[in-house]
């Protein structure tokens, strides 16, 4: 059993006015009547083929509004104004260039991007955009508002089918992942039905974008609410988003989607509420439509329905055929008439007049500018430029629901300006907060995406960057290393500049050694000044109290040289503190050794027939201390002019700061400085322990090699403590390594003197000192 469809009606009937407006004009067409047919084909393909059939053989039409068009003059007629759907237009389009009639087809309401081929479809053209543009409208409205996880669901026919498949493609290209993709038709088993619909209950996806007819979303929605549902929003597409048939959808409200723009009519709702029962009879189609809105018979009594009287009032009536507000669809059927007559009109008419017998070409393009305000043109593929109105579904306070604009997209704004919102949206439960729809909640900064396995790109998890790595967005696919000198902050997503590391002179660690420096050097002062207060007391002058001072000097800057590795390294600190120790650390154990020589020299001299201290007095003892010392001073000089030590950031070392030290530039210049203070405390070590049974009271042999054993074993245990030091501490090793050799060399010389000369001077005596090994010893 078939309804009418009032809307469909309307649509027919705005044709026919627009056929009347025309015929009145005097600019478009002059001296040309149009005249017209209407087929019904009850939007099926099957009637719409025969149609089509009857419209090529001529046969009489249900409606013929004027005798002028006889039914001869069917195969001369140039173009034919729809069909509403996207099917049945192929199928005409297809069977009528089959039999090369060249009649052009203009659709109002056909959106299939299908039919933008025009080497399949030559001669069609429409006045609503193609799908192609309401799928990338749609999935840029589902991006705009941050929806990654949808379902979907369409129609089994080439709308449906060819819109979703624009549409999954549009989506992808967005990054928006759909969880299910299923198909309906309304004339398939109910039991594909209610599989959709369980589909859609146990779905995750709380958005669903619908590219279904009419009809077919009233039987979803209906099957759907004969269980609980969650909160859905739905997400509709032209086909049935200003379908008044679905306001019957209760807890509909919040449903958005995309419409072609509504415009009124000049004189429209005139001319269709001019209709009169008597007019009603000259038209199947219209008496049908007079006997189903008023529940009577106009021809008499039939099927028990009342006999209509005439008092019937067609401006009372409240359905689709009065509603003329905005009659969107109407608007394009308005628009469809006008480009045939334009295109006529260029073709076979001048300034003044038309030649009726012109043959002319039924697929010419027009550009023109309707009575309503709309631009009409086409472009290569037969297409309108695509502009649609944003509707949402709202509930009125006395809860039915209103179709209300709340945005527009025009697919001629430049790229990312399409679509402009203007209204409050009124979302799903008539909610005001956007609903969320995501298969993972975002992956927050310093954290990167990672998919899961077997599932969508939307569907992933949140990986921690890994240390050195940040992300500053929200969802980065990616984590980005920090540069060298940066590292991350807790959050890792920024870098942050890497702390510089080394040993500052506000140190805690810094100002105990500094302590130490001074304090030795002050004592070694201290001692000198003791010594040269008693010079002439026999043990300083036993002891060589030339190399004595010179000792005690080299000491003191021992001491000191230590305070040039404390502070931020630079070019002159890394090439004095090197070179300092190493100069000072010669300078002191050549006096030792030069002491030592001294003590066989004089252990000799004592021997029958010797002429031993001969060889090695004072000046032999300077040269030697200036010989040794020199070599020293020329090795750091070539250290110095080859590769010196110069400032260093250590980004190795530690990954999250940077150690700022003192590079060695020549690791040889290094060694070789070491290697020869080392050559000579082994040298003056195995002189000292030869000398150390020597009879004498106070031998200083022993000292000596008390002091070199101490100064060997402070630099052995240096290397590996060195080495394996971190950061800063490293250098705090080496300064404890130079303090410590250096009280080491100190304390084993110079204490007992300093002990005998301050507190035992009965000892300080050449008696004493001359005395016999068995003497009473210190």
């Amino acid at each position: 059993m078939f309804v009418m469809s009032f809307r469909e009606l309307r649509n027919a009937r705005a044709m026919e006015f627009a056929i009347h407006e025309i015929n009145n004009r005097t600019d478009l067409l002059p001296g040309i009547t149009l005249g017209f047919q209407i087929h019904d084909s009850c939007s099926e393909v099957l009637m719409a083929v025969k149609v089509a059939f009857q419209f090529a053989n001529g046969v009489e039409p249900f409606f013929n509004d004027t005798d002028s068009c006889s039914k001869s003059a069917a195969a001369a007629v140039p173009a034919l104004v729809g069909e509403s759907a996207s099917t049945p237009s192929m199928s005409m389009t297809r069977m009528l260039g089959l039999f090369g009639i060249p009649q052009v087809i203009v659709s109002h309401f056909a959106t299939c991007a299908c039919l933008s081929d025009k080497r399949q479809y030559p001669t069609f053209f429409r006045t609503i955009p193609s799908d192609h543009h309401q799928a990338a409208a749609l999935a840029k409205l589902v991006k705009h508002f941050g929806w990654t996880w949808i379902g979907a669901v369409r129609s089994d026919t080439d709308y449906g089918n060819n819109g979703m498949a624009s549409f999954l493609k549009a989506a992808q290209e967005e990054g928006i992942c759909v969880e299910y993709s299923e198909s309906y038709y309304r004339t398939q088993p109910r039991s594909k039905l209610e599989r959709v619909a369980n589909v859609i209950r146990t779905s995750t996806a709380r958005v669903i974008v619908a590219f279904l007819h009419s009809w077919d979303m009233l039987f979803l929605w209906q099957e759907l609410l004969r269980k609980p549902l969650p909160p859905l929003q739905w997400i509709g597409s032209e086909g049935w988003i200003i379908q008044s048939d679905i306001k019957r959808c209760i807890g509909c409200g919040g449903v958005i989607g995309f419409s072609i723009p509504g415009s009124v009519i000049p004189g429209l709702r005139e001319f269709l509420l001019d209709l009169s029962p008597a007019q009603a009879l000259k038209s199947p189609l219209l008496t049908e439509f007079w006997e189903s809105s008023f529940s009577c018979s106009l021809k008499g009594s039939s099927g028990g329905a009342r006999k209509c009287n005439g008092s019937e009032d067609i401006r009372a009536l409240q359905n689709t055929y009065t509603d003329t507000s905005q009659p969107r669809e109407s608007n394009l059927v308005y628009k469809a008439t006008y480009a045939i007559a334009h295109a006529i009109h260029g073709v076979i008419c001048n300034d003044t007049q038309c030649d009726k017998s012109a043959k002319f070409t039924p697929w010419q393009r027009v550009n023109f500018t309707t009575r309503n305000g709309y631009q009409v043109s086409f472009d290569a593929n037969g297409d309108p430029v695509a502009a649609y109105e944003l509707i949402n579904w709202q509930v009125n306070k006395d809860g039915y629901l209103n179709f209300v604009s709340v945005g527009h997209y025009d697919s001629s704004r430049p790229r990312g300006q399409e679509l402009s919102l203007n209204g409050v949206i009124i979302w799903v439960g008539g909610q005001t907060q956007v609903p969320r729809s995501v298969c993972s909640e975002s992956c927050p900064p310093g954290t990167r995406k990672a998919v899961q396995k077997g599932k969508p790109v939307c569907c992933f998890d949140c990986i921690p960057c890994a240390e050195g790595e940040i992300s500053n967005k929200t969802d980065s696919l990616n984590c980005m290393p920090c540069p060298p000198e940066f590292w991350p902050n807790t959050q890792q997503d920024i870098c942050l500049p890497k702390p510089v590391e080394f040993l500052s002179w506000d140190d805690t660690l810094s100002i105990i050694l500094t302590v130490f420096s001074i304090a030795g050097a002050i004592v070694a002062v201290s001692v000198a000044a003791v010594f040269y207060k008693h010079r002439a007391s026999p043990i300083v002058r036993a002891n060589n109290s030339e190399l004595s001072f010179l000792l005690l000097f080299s000491l003191t800057l021992c001491f000191l040289c230590s305070l040039t590795f404390i502070g931020q390294p630079s070019d002159w600190s890394c090439m004095l503190r090197h070179t300092a120790f190493g100069i000072t650390f010669v300078l002191c154990i050549s006096c030792v050794l030069g002491k030592t020589i001294v003590v066989l020299m004089a252990f000799r001299a004592t021997l029958p027939g010797s002429n031993a201290m001969k060889w090695f007095g004072p000046p032999q003892q300077r040269l030697s201390v200036l010989t040794f010392t020199l070599i020293q001073v020329l090795i750091c000089t070539l250290w110095l002019a080859i590769s010196p030590p110069l400032p260093f950031k250590n980004l190795k070392q530690y990954k999250e700061r940077i150690i700022l030290e003192c590079a060695l530039g020549s690791a040889i210049g290094f060694w070789a400085v070491l290697g020869y203070i080392g050559f000579l405390a082994l040298l003056c070590f195995i002189l000292a322990f030869l000398a150390r049974k020597l009879p004498d009271n106070f031998n200083e042999a022993k000292f000596i090699t008390f002091s070199m054993l101490i100064f060997c074993a402070v630099w052995v245990t240096f290397i590996p403590a060195y080495v394996s030091s971190p950061g800063k501490f490293t250098v705090a090793v080496e300064i404890f390594a130079i303090l410590a050799s250096s009280f080491g060399l100190f304390i084993s010389i110079f204490a007992p003197k300093c002990f005998i000369i301050m507190f035992r001077p009965e000892q300080n005596t050449k008696k004493h000192l001359m005395g016999k090994a068995t003497s009473k010893s210190l």
